[in-house]
């Protein structure tokens, strides 16, 4: 299930902060990637909920699904990487979770739980004072 996302993005790019010299002060090299999460036409209405539950709290009160790169010093390379995090994003959140299968607890176990709590039992019934009967 590939999916061409690139005609959907809309990327800003801004002056990053941190070290860097007079590249940071003279460069944009920080790459916001946005994406419209309700007016995508490859995601199915389906999707759009599954994504707008799981990433509600990357995703802004106009919809959109921002991500910020300002890794490197060079802005090709920060888009490509919030680029590929994007769609790491967006196959995370959709991708189906195995369906867990329940199964009974061994009998091994069950023998050590047992085992332990008469262990500790026996232990704090040493810890009792003893009383003398004459």
């Amino acid at each position: 299930m590939q999916r061409n996302f690139t005609q959907e993005l809309t990327f800003r790019t801004s002056k990053s902060s941190g070290p860097g010299g007079q590249n940071v002060n003279k460069v944009s090299t920080k790459v916001e990637l946005l994406f419209h999460v309700d007016s995508s036409k490859l995601l199915s209405v389906r999707e759009k909920s599954i994504l707008k539950r799981k990433l509600n709290n990357r995703i802004a009160v106009n919809g959109h699904l921002y991500l910020v790169c300002q890794e490197t010093r060079s802005q090709l390379k920060n888009k490509q990487i919030a680029i590929e995090r994007f769609y790491e994003l967006i196959y995370k959140s959709l991708a189906e979770p195995k369906k867990r299968i329940p199964i009974g607890t061994p009998a091994s176990v069950k023998r050590k739980r047992l085992e332990d709590k008469r262990i500790n039992s026996e232990k704090k019934k040493l810890r009792a004072k003893v009383r003398y009967c004459a």
